[in-house]
Formats: structure tokens, C-alpha cells, sequence
């Protein structure tokens, strides 16, 4: 299809209403050039397609299909893998139903665990997101599905959504909020990008020009379309101008009269609303020419799938007196309204009309030895006497108790932020007064995000299945009994309390206006920086096997920064039962000059070994594992200094650690102001020879500074101390030798000394 001639033949009224959407779901058609129409879909974890009575946030049906577990939970399985096979059947979904793109994934970053709708995001760490993610990516669009990496950018709270201004300096967003991006751009190259809703530094994102074409198009080389989230759109034009392609839903040509219109005032380039068709056309006809309705969608072996994927990502939080694995001869007490009726999704746009779904009770049913209690309800938080009466009864008769907890859908939604860290009050009193009545006391999470454990003392085992999707009950079962070995890690940090986060001061923002004055220290950079203990830490998951880490080598003890080394640790299992070990690397800079955190991480691999099986688990590193973003280059730099190699069990408990001296190559220019400190110019080795070379008279400058300071310290010993004074001197601007010189210096002869020193 040549896309160019095609888009010559269009009329400017029929390009101006290609940039827009037929309705909720679908783009427009020019029948006259036979251009036919395309579907997009939510589909982060499962395909949402809708028909009749469309909507974008969840309120109508849509057709039955597959959810699987939400990025949520699949992050937890640290394992690129896993989200791989889930790109593989939504891509197979989206074909047999022909939707041409799946929106998705959401790889905004966990600022804080308050937001609702962080069960679709995966983790507060980029690398770990930008991995995940790009493998997702690859997966979908290997089968010809195109993928909308969303939400582009710095989406990270629901509170005013829509209007709110996320105020980040450069380095916080390159570092911390940006990597997914620039990493599934540059490596999986999705079809499509989604700017999100809320302003970025005072201007929409999805009127950022900055944003959409010079770092997205121009540096990262993403060739495919733009769409707006659903409503986004401000001003139509300026959109349009940023390099916003298509407007999501349709606006009832009110926004196309205003294409034409400014076209025609001569405020629109025609040109570049040419260049918005040709793309929004070329991913069309990327997917029309390798459409495969045909492709077989086999529901059952996709719950299946399902099934495997929510047991591989549960994390085992705590296991006392290795009360898990369970014994299915034992009696058992499973209490719980989640436990009958799972929570095993979001609520809001992701939300899967699932052909059927699985409790912990649907597998149970018919062992005679299993006995179940509602416990609570999940329509009211205040504690029921009678439920919980009835639970504690039970309890005290078995050996062990299930309590199957978690986080209503009013807790955490697309839409609004959480109010608070807490689960229903209903269900931690029932926790607490079963742990009471049977101290042998296992909880089962369903939950999208963090929360408070004031039980947690009580009870001799959490497992965290975070939202597992539709097949949940059956995989609780499998780890639960010891079919499946737990192997999950948690992909961000589990707090105490809200107030110990690291943007609890700004969350939120006032009004629109939410300051990111936490920086780069997000999530487990902030706990490990402060030395303050979260309830779990990032990393953190047990398992029924235990494993042991030697030999940690490195291919090289010095490097540039332009070289890779590798680096190998071998990992054994020393345990009884086959089990999966998630090999976590972080990398600490030991000589930074900027604020950096105390370790992040640079790579992970998820392994299987048989009882007394070793392995050798293999990483490369290169510059990026060692780099900040330095807004004095607006790049990515290396200080040379020294680097910590460290394997970890998580973010706070390192196993091996060796060091390599990394050389920069790369030198960043010292600017030399009126204002720059005497001891910041003493400190640099050619500002002392320029110094020298300028004769004895520049140099006795100095000498005569400090002899002043002396003097006023000689008369005043008690008051100035000789250390107060070698920080006057050290601290004082260069401006103070004007004043200080008693007329051997102006500044005539300052401004030339600046001249040499900055050429």
C-alpha cells in the first residue's frame, strides 16, 4: 500500500476526520478510497472488547474472554518470560477478534501506593518496569497486534487526573519516569503511544511538543501513531502541532471542523496534518495486511495459562515454623468472602468480562476435611458479630486456618486515589480474633497495592497474590498445598505506614499542582537512603527451598564507560523440593558527587533447579548500569570512580559484593562564574595552573585573603575558630576578592581570569 498516494487522493475535510475516532473504539472509514475502519482495545491483562453500548470505563459488557493477572502480580514474577506468554495470547485474542491494537501496557511508575489504579502498573523500579514491559511489547506485536505503551507521561496519580500538573525536574524524569518508554521505543518499537491526561510542567502532555516529537520521535526514533487517553484532548490544534495523532473517542467532528478550519487560516501546517494520517494509515494497514481472524482461541487452555502465570507470581511474604507447604489430610478451616468470591482485578477500563473464574473453594470442594466461613462482608467495613463469631468457632476446631483477605473494588480503582494504606476494618479484626482463637494462621492477599499488616505478629504466614486474575482460586491452591513452589519477589516496597513513603508530604498535590520534590528516591531508593525499614522490602519473596550464592566474578576489575564486563555468580539449591530463585543485581555508586541512591538495580534472572542443582547465572553490564542523567549535559554521564557489584536477596539484604574502577570518558565542563566558590576553583588542577601562569600578583590574591581573615581571627580568637576561617575562605565567591584586595583587583580583571578558566 503506498501510504503517500493514498493520502494525496484524501480530501482535507476527510483527513482532518481520520485524526479522530469513529466512536469509543473504532477509527474512521473513507469508503470512497475504500480506507475501512480498525478496532482498538483495552488489554493490559486480557482483551476488553466492546460492541454495543461502548464505554471507556468498565460500566458495560464486553465479550467474554481471558483475564489474566494483572501487571500487578505479573511483575511480581520477576520474569520476562511469563509477561511474554501473556503478550502471545492477548496478541491471538485480539486476531480471532480483529482488534488491530491492544492498549497496553500501563508502565507507569508506583510513586506512591496510594494510587488506584497502581494494580495496572508494574513496579516502583524502572528497570524492572522497562523490561517486563519491552518483553510484553515484542510478544503482542510478534503477532502483527499492535501494542499502545501508555501512559505517556508521569501518569502516577488518579486525584485529578484529568487536570493535575506534575511538576518534575529533568533528572527525576529521565532516570525515574522515562526509561520504560525510551527502552520499549528503542527495543520493541510499539505500533502505537498513549499520552496521558494531566499536564507535565504546566503543559498538557498531549500539547508537548518537547514530549511528543523531540524526545519521543525526534531521540528515541518512535515511528508509529499517537493517540490520546480517552477525553484528553485540550486544544485539538496545538495537539496536532505537538505531534498528537489521534484523538480518542470521537469528538462529533467538533475537533475535526477545527483541523480544517485552522488549515485553512493558515495557523496549521497541511503538512503536518498529512504526516499525522500517513501514520495513523500505515499501523492501519500494518494490521490489515496480516489480519488472521482465523487464529484459534482456545478459552480453556488460555485459563490454564492463566492458572500457571497467578501461582509463579504469589509472593511468600512470611512462612513461621514453615507451617507452609499445608497437608491436605489435615483439617482445615478456610475463612473468607474471597475465598468463595475472588477479587482478582481492577476496576475501571481494564476490567475483563471473564468466561469464568476459579475460587480457593472451587478446587476444594468435595475434601471433606476443608470447612469454610464467610468471616466478613465486603459491602460494609464495620465488623460483623455474627460472621465473625461463626469464623473464630471454626477456627478453633481445625489445625490450621486460611483467612483469604484483601482490598474490595472501592478500595482501589481507576478513577480516585486510596484514601489510606488500610484493608476494611471488618477484616482486620476477624484476622485478629482467628489468629487469637488458632495461632496456626495462614492469610492469603488479593490485593492490587501495599497494605498495612497490624496482625501480622499474629499469624504464622502471609501470601501475597496480589490481583491474580480469573484462574486465582486454583493457582492459591497450588502454592498453598505445594504444588507449586513459591517463587514470586515483590516488585515494590510494603511500607509501615503511609507516612513513611517518600512523596507522603506531596502526593496528591495542591489542587492541579503536584511537586515530585521526592526526586529520584522513589520507592526502595528512599527507604535504603533514609535507613528507614519497610514492613517488606522491594525484592523480598520466600520459598519452600532454600538456595545458596558463591563465586561472584567479574570479567574485569577497571573499565571505560564505553565497555561491558560480565558478571557471574553461581546460585545451588540446598533444599529438599525443586524450587525457582530470582537472582536480583544492584549496582551502588561508592564516589558520586551528584545525590544518588545507595544501590538500584541493573539486572535479575529468574532460574529453576532441582534439589542440588547449580547454575551459573550470567549478566552484562554496560554503561547504562552505571549512569545518572546529568542536566548540565542533558545526557546520560559516568563519573569515573568506584562501583559496587552487589547480589542480592532483595533491596535491603546484599549476599556478595565485589567493586570495579570505572574511567569516564566523557569530560563535563567546569563553568566558572563570579559566584563559584574559591575552594570549588582550588579543588580543579588546571584552574590552580591558570592561576600560576597568571603571575605571583593573582596568586598573593589569595594569600592576602586569607592573611585578613587571619587577622580579624587573631583579635577575636575566642569567636572565629581557624576552621571557621578556612571555611570563609573555602566558601567565598569569587567576587569577594574584589572586595577583599583593598584595590588590587576589579572586576575588569575578574571577568577576564573567568574568560581563561572557562575556554
Amino acid at each position: 500500500m503506498d501510504i503517500q498516494k493514498l493520502v494525496s487522493q484524501l480530501t482535507l475535510e476527510e483527513k482532518a476526520s481520520l485524526c479522530s475516532g469513529l466512536d469509543f473504539w473504532r477509527t474512521k472509514p473513507i469508503d470512497r478510497l475504500g480506507i475501512p475502519s480498525v478496532m482498538v482495545s483495552d488489554g493490559p491483562h486480557g482483551l476488553r472488547k466492546q460492541n454495543e453500548q461502548s464505554d471507556h470505563l468498565g460500566i458495560n459488557d464486553s465479550l467474554k474472554a481471558v483475564c489474566f493477572p494483572t501487571a500487578s502480580a505479573t511483575a511480581a514474577s520477576f520474569d520476562v518470560e511469563t509477561v511474554h506468554e501473556i503478550g502471545l495470547a492477548i496478541g491471538d485474542t485480539c486476531q480471532h477478534e480483529q482488534v488491530s491494537v491492544a492498549l497496553g501496557p500501563a508502565v507507569n511508575i508506583k510513586r506512591s501506593p496510594l494510587c488506584g489504579r497502581n494494580f495496572e502498573y508494574f513496579s516502583e523500579d524502572p528497570y524492572l518496569t522497562k523490561e517486563l514491559s519491552t518483553s510484553y511489547i515484542k510478544a503482542l506485536q510478534s503477532k502483527n497486534i499492535g501494542a499502545s505503551i501508555k501512559h505517556f507521561a508521569l501518569n502516577n496519580q488518579e486525584h485529578r487526573r484529568m487536570t493535575s500538573d506534575s511538576v518534575v525536574d529533568e533528572r527525576t524524569m529521565r532516570e525515574i519516569y522515562f526509561p520504560a518508554f525510551e527502552d520499549a521505543v528503542k527495543r520493541a518499537k510499539p505500533w502505537t503511544v498513549m499520552s496521558s491526561y494531566n499536564h507535565i510542567n504546566g503543559t498538557y502532555a498531549c500539547e508537548s511538543h518537547e514530549l511528543l516529537t523531540e524526545i519521543l520521535r525526534d531521540e528515541w526514533g518512535f515511528d508509529g501513531y499517537v493517540m490520546s487517553d480517552w477525553g484528553a484532548t485540550s486544544d485539538r490544534v496545538v495537539c496536532l502541532q505537538a505531534g498528537m495523532d489521534l484523538e480518542m473517542p470521537a469528538s462529533g467532528g467538533v475537533n475535526d471542523k477545527r483541523i480544517v478550519k485552522a488549515v485553512q487560516d493558515g495557523k496549521l501546517d497541511e503538512k503536518l496534518l498529512d504526516q499525522a494520517v500517513e501514520r495513523i494509515l500505515k499501523i492501519t494497514y500494518r494490521y490489515l495486511d496480516n489480519a488472521k481472524p482465523d487464529t484459534v482461541w482456545d478459552l480453556e487452555a488460555q485459563h490454564a495459562l492463566a492458572r500457571r502465570i497467578a501461582a509463579d507470581c504469589m509472593v511468600l511474604l512470611k512462612n513461621e515454623d514453615a507451617i507452609l507447604p499445608l497437608d491436605e489430610s489435615d483439617e482445615i478451616a478456610v475463612i473468607g468472602k474471597f475465598a468463595m468470591q475472588p477479587r482478582y482485578q481492577g476496576g475501571g477500563s481494564s476490567h475483563i468480562n471473564s468466561f469464568k473464574t476459579t475460587s480457593l473453594m472451587d478446587v476444594l470442594e468435595g475434601h471433606a476435611n476443608v470447612s469454610y466461613a464467610q468471616g466478613y462482608d465486603i459491602e460494609s467495613e464495620q465488623p460483623d458479630e455474627a460472621l465473625i463469631d461463626e469464623a473464630v468457632k471454626l477456627a478453633g476446631s481445625k489445625k490450621t486456618v486460611i483467612i483469604v483477605a484483601g482490598l474490595p473494588d472501592q478500595f482501589e480503582s481507576e478513577g480516585y486515589d486510596r484514601a489510606h494504606l488500610g484493608m476494611p476494618a471488618c477484616q482486620n479484626e476477624l484476622i485478629a480474633r482467628v489468629a487469637a482463637a488458632n495461632p496456626n494462621t495462614v492469610v492469603v492477599l488479593y490485593n492490587g497495592s501495599p497494605v498495612e499488616m497490624p496482625w501480622l505478629g499474629s499469624v504464622k504466614a502471609v501470601l501475597e497474590a496480589y490481583l491474580g486474575g480469573q484462574a486465582v482460586g486454583g493457582a492459591t491452591k497450588d502454592v498453598l498445598f505445594g504444588d507449586v513452589c513459591p517463587s514470586g519477589r515483590l516488585p515494590e516496597s510494603f511500607p509501615q505506614k503511609i507516612e513513611d513513603t517518600p512523596c507522603f508530604l506531596t502526593y496528591g498535590g495542591e489542587k492541579d499542582h503536584a511537586v515530585y520534590n521526592e526526586g529520584v528516591f522513589v520507592g526502595y531508593r528512599y527507604y535504603e537512603k533514609k535507613k528507614i525499614a519497610p514492613l517488606f522490602p522491594f525484592g523480598h519473596g520466600l520459598s519452600y527451598t532454600s538456595f545458596d550464592y558463591s563465586n561472584l566474578s567479574l570479567s574485569a576489575s577497571s573499565m571505560n564507560d564505553t565497555d561491558s564486563m560480565t558478571v557471574s555468580v553461581d546460585v545451588k539449591n540446598i533444599g529438599q523440593v525443586a524450587g525457582k530463585e530470582v537472582v536480583q543485581l544492584y549496582v551502588s555508586d561508592k564516589q558520586s558527587t551528584v545525590f544518588r541512591p545507595i544501590r538500584e538495580l541493573k539486572g535479575f534472572q529468574k532460574i529453576l533447579l532441582a534439589p542440588g542443582e547449580s547454575k551459573t547465572v550470567t549478566f552484562v553490564l554496560d554503561k547504562s548500569a552505571f549512569a545518572y542523567w546529568n542536566v548540565q549535559l542533558h545526557d546520560w554521564h559516568v563519573e569515573t570512580g568506584e562501583f559496587a557489584i552487589q547480589i542480592g536477596k532483595n533491596s535491603h539484604e546484599m549476599l556478595l559484593e565485589d567493586t570495579v574502577q570505572v574511567q569516564s570518558t566523557v569530560e563535563v565542563p567546569e563553568v566558572y562564574t563570579v559566584n563559584t566558590p574559591f575552594g570549588d576553583l582550588m579543588a580543579n588542577p588546571r584552574a590552580k595552573v591558570i592561576l600560576a601562569q597568571m603571575g605571583s600578583n593573582m596568586m598573593g590574591m589569595l594569600g592576602t585573603i586569607g592573611q585578613e581573615e587571619q587577622q580579624v581571627g587573631d583579635a577575636a580568637e575566642s569567636a572565629v575558630s581557624k576552621d571557621m576561617l578556612q571555611a570563609m575562605l573555602q566558601y567565598a565567591p569569587l567576587r569577594s576578592a574584589v572586595s577583599f584586595s583593598g584595590g588590587q583587583m576589579n572586576f575588569e580583571q575578574l571577568d577576564e581570569l573567568l574568560k581563561v578558566l572557562n575556554q
